[in-house]
């Protein structure tokens, strides 16, 4: 279908999906790009619909949109619209005239534990009430990055696929199991199942090098503006800390979170875990 109407109701209802409302009403997201319309569709996720410009389009995404043409049109409505459509429906700045739309696909967390790695001691990241959907973007890069086992959202404050989510992950979103439920049930979740977790905060009580991340175990991490609530206290919780040498009192969540990721890395690849 060639789509050239701002009114055509199927560019309506797609452009509602750059809400978070209409998503979480609707059981769909948009993903923005073909690099990350690509992942989603390789790890298995359920794509709808593809929307294509090919005023925006570069050599490379005009043959890749013929190869995908070939091996999904059976599977996956394709439509072409022209740039100011394509506008109308996009997320953001970055454009290459790609624009997919998915359906929810949320696991619980005991499905999340199904689905890790049994042949060696996982590790789960965790964060709570982190706000900006970049940051999680970010994070989820890192712990793909790491060999980090999943990533769960304790006490989200967005949906999961937002767009800037989706799009600062680089599409690792797709690739790692994710959940998102309150920090009550993340806690009893991990205690259940035998994880030690390492709470990040300020006044912890072991520097971060000291922890034994070969175990397995859980990193958690708090917003920037609160860090961990009381949840993430009392047995079976290990408080470290990130030495802060100058004025300022706290790292980046996602920087604090690629450092914790990465000396777990950094342990397992000493101890051949």
């Amino acid at each position: 279908m060639y789509i050239t109407s701002l009114q055509n109701p199927r560019i309506k209802t797609v452009a509602q999906l750059r809400q978070g409302r209409k998503r979480r009403q609707l059981g769909k997201f948009i993903i923005d790009g073909r690099r990350e319309t690509y992942r989603a569709i390789a790890c298995g996720f359920p794509i709808s619909e593809v929307f294509f410009a090919p005023e925006l389009a570069d050599e490379e995404t005009l043959e890749w949109m013929d190869d995908f043409a070939d091996e999904y049109s059976d599977q996956v409505e394709i439509h072409e619209v022209i740039e100011a459509v394509f506008a109308k429906i996009a997320y953001g700045d970055r454009e290459d005239g790609v624009l997919a739309v998915a359906e929810y696909r949320e696991l619980t967390l005991e499905e999340v534990f199904e689905r890790l790695p049994k042949e060696e001691a996982p590790i789960v990241g965790v964060i709570e009430g982190v706000e900006k959907p970049g940051n999680i973007g970010a994070i989820l890069r890192s712990a793909d990055g790491a060999g980090i086992s999943a990533l769960i959202v304790a006490n989200p404050q967005t949906d999961l696929f937002n767009p800037n989510t989706i799009r600062a992950s680089l599409g690792t979103i797709f690739s790692m199991p994710i959940c998102a439920d309150s920090s009550e049930n993340v806690v009893a979740w991990l205690k259940k199942h035998g994880f030690l977790t390492y709470a990040a905060i300020v006044d912890g009580a072991i520097h971060y090098t000291e922890a034994d991340f070969t175990r397995p175990c859980a990193i958690a991490l708090g917003s920037e503006a609160w860090g961990l609530t009381e949840t993430f206290r009392g047995a079976g919780i290990q408080p470290i800390f990130l030495p802060m040498n100058g004025i300022a009192d706290s790292l980046n969540v996602s920087t604090t979170a690629a450092i914790l990721f990465y000396e777990a890395l950094r342990q397992r690849s000493v101890h051949d875990v």
